[in-house]
């Protein structure tokens, strides 16, 4: 038997930990999305169950999840495999990351050390090991990697002979703006980005295929925005409006030439937030698609996500 506290002012040495249950529902696929989570050890862990089901109650993609600060556990029910992670500092300046598939049995494994301010270097290998390591070296304008690839890794009888991938992004200010290369794949792509209180202008281009487009968005007031964007390659273009009341409200409208397809949706609770942002701790958007050519075949979709806590 329990005895009960002699002070109540005095908090007890045990709390039931509290429930945070998040159930999710999207139209277009027919799922019920749901998530059970509570957190132990005054916060330092979080226990999660997370599921879904469809119309007829069939369960899906079953899950439990142990996740702490340092180190957390993916178990999949049905597939009856772990994903281990682990992350923790060897020494000041010296940063371990691995993760582990226990049913593929692969893995990887970071290191991440301090060079100098602002300066860091990533060494990533897979395990089990195929090669050196892919090298990353990060600094305030960007960043450069090297990896060694195969170049025919089918052929596991013959020595495939290998050489450096290198890949990087470099990024700075010009002309008001930021300007950055990107490369990666044989491909370089250039964009460059103005922003102010009320304008924003990102034209971009990819060589060696000379692949065009820009996006442009202008603040008319603090609660409507509309954005555009056009490809010159291929003639394709988008534009979005939208309306804005607070945090929790948001209107917004579009068009996409590629499909062909005009829509509006209705945001209730931050968009981008979680269900607690939103009000009463739900989020609701209502979407209406309209396609060009056939406006009969138009289409109403829904999402609905609501938490509860329970203490």
């Amino acid at each position: 038997m329990v005895e009960p506290n002699p002070n109540p002012e005095t908090p007890s040495t045990w709390s039931r930990p509290s429930l945070r249950v998040t159930t999710e529902f999207d139209s277009d696929t027919g799922l019920f999305f749901h998530k059970v989570s509570c957190k132990l050890f005054d916060s330092l862990a979080k226990l999660k169950v997370s599921f879904q089901n469809n119309s007829k109650g069939h369960v899906s993609e079953p899950q439990i999840s142990f996740i702490s600060k340092r180190i957390s556990c993916h178990y999949d029910l049905q597939e009856h495999n772990a994903l281990l992670n682990a992350s923790f500092d060897v020494a000041p300046g010296l940063h371990l990351t691995a993760a582990h598939d226990v049913k593929a049995q692969v893995g990887q494994v970071s290191m991440l050390a301090d060079l100098a301010p602002s300066c860091k270097l990533e060494l990533t290998s897979l395990l089990p090991s195929v090669g050196l390591p892919k090298a990353t070296v990060r600094f305030p304008f960007g960043e450069v990697s090297v990896l060694e690839e195969n170049e025919n890794e089918e052929e596991e009888e013959v020595a495939a002979p290998s050489k450096l991938s290198v890949s990087g992004i470099l990024k700075g200010e010009a002309l008001n703006g930021i300007c950055s290369a990107q490369y990666a794949d044989d491909t370089l792509n250039l964009r460059y980005a103005f922003k102010d209180e009320q304008t924003t202008f990102i034209p971009t281009i990819s060589l060696p295929s000379n692949a065009l487009a820009f996006s442009f968005k202008r603040r008319f007031s603090p609660s409507d925005k509309l954005s555009y964007l056009y490809n010159f390659d291929t003639n394709y273009w988008s534009a979005v409006y939208k309306h804005t009341v607070g945090k929790e409200y948001k209107v917004k409208a579009g068009y996409d030439s590629e499909v062909q397809l005009g829509w509006a949706s209705i945001w209730v609770g931050d968009e981008e937030g979680k269900a607690k942002t939103a009000p009463m701790k739900t989020k609701v958007q209502l979407m209406l698609q309209v396609p060009k050519d056939d406006i009969r075949s138009s289409a109403l979709m829904f999402r609905v996500k609501k938490r509860w806590d329970i203490m």
